[in-house]
Parts: structure tokens; C-alpha cells; sequence
């Protein structure tokens, strides 16, 4: 989700919630500590080098249980953001902790915001040695076809 798909989408709501892909919702008494713009400089493992750049909101929890974060808060909190930092419309990545700190994509379902879990992967499969993967056929259909050959056909 891009910063500007957030900031039409809170207006609308009534609560900001957030919820793990696994149905866990983040406390609601979270706050977002963090808004910020990550700039991530890098080269991949084919000696490519790559610039990403994202839209970054922590998510953290505190021990004060009745607070409550509200969409037109958030909205302040994302444009004073864009104003100061000069933060551009890019996706947005979630800083949130579970176990350990995890990244995360961020959707939403209609009516809460879905921390989505990121993956690793290899940005120059082409360059660094991953064997293209087979194409898995199903033998078991294949029937004995007369214009194949048989043993005794004289054909090999």
C-alpha cells in the first residue's frame, strides 16, 4: 500500500487497527512512534546496485492500555511527515514487534489494516547460480500411445 492509498482510506474510518496475516490484531493501544522514510543502498549478490526506498511506521506498544490512536491523528502525524521530512508517495513498510522486530507489507481488508509478512529473495537469479526450475509433468498420464516406441518395434 502507498502512502496516498492510507491517507484516503483513514478518513473513512472510525478506529485505525492493525492485524497480523494470521488474524492477531496489534494491541489497540498502540502507538506509531515512527514515521519515516527509509532509503535502503545496496548491491546484489550479480553486482547490481539498487536503491529502494519506502515509507517506514513503527508500531509500539506501551503500558498505557486506554490510549487510542485515532485515524485524524494519524493523518496529522503522516502530513506533518510529507512537510518536514519531504516523504514522497511510496509503499509502506511496518516496523512491528512480535517475537523480534519484523517488517511488514501493509493492505487493508475493508475494515482493518493488514500487517502483511515480507520475504527474502534473490534479485539476480540470473547471475548467481539458481538452476531455472523444472517443469513437473504428470507421467501417470500418459497412456502406452502407439506412435511411441516399444521394445520390440525396431524404432531405437
Amino acid at each position: 500500500m502507498k502512502l496516498a492509498e492510507i491517507k484516503q482510506i483513514l478518513p473513512t474510518l472510525e478506529n485505525v487497527e492493525f492485524q497480523l496475516e494470521n488474524g492477531t490484531f496489534v494491541p489497540e493501544h498502540f502507538h506509531v512512534t515512527e514515521v519515516g522514510m527509509i532509503t535502503k543502498n545496496f548491491i546484489d549478490c550479480g553486482g547490481v546496485i539498487r536503491n529502494e526506498e519506502v515509507v517506514n511506521f513503527q508500531l509500539w506498544n506501551a503500558d498505557d492500555f486506554e490510549h487510542r490512536l485515532k485515524p485524524n491523528k494519524l493523518l496529522h502525524i503522516i502530513e506533518l511527515s510529507e512537510d518536514k521530512l519531504g516523504i514522497k508517495d511510496l509503499e509502506i513498510e511496518v516496523e512491528y514487534q512480535n517475537e523480534t522486530i519484523g517488517k511488514y507489507d501493509l493492505d487493508f481488508n475493508g475494515k482493518n489494516f493488514v500487517l502483511k509478512n515480507k520475504t527474502t529473495a534473490c534479485l539476480a537469479q540470473d547471475s548467481c547460480g539458481i538452476p531455472a526450475e523444472k517443469q513437473k509433468i504428470v507421467l501417470r498420464g500418459l497412456e502406452n500411445n502407439s506412435s511411441c516406441c516399444t521394445p520390440d518395434s525396431g524404432c531405437c
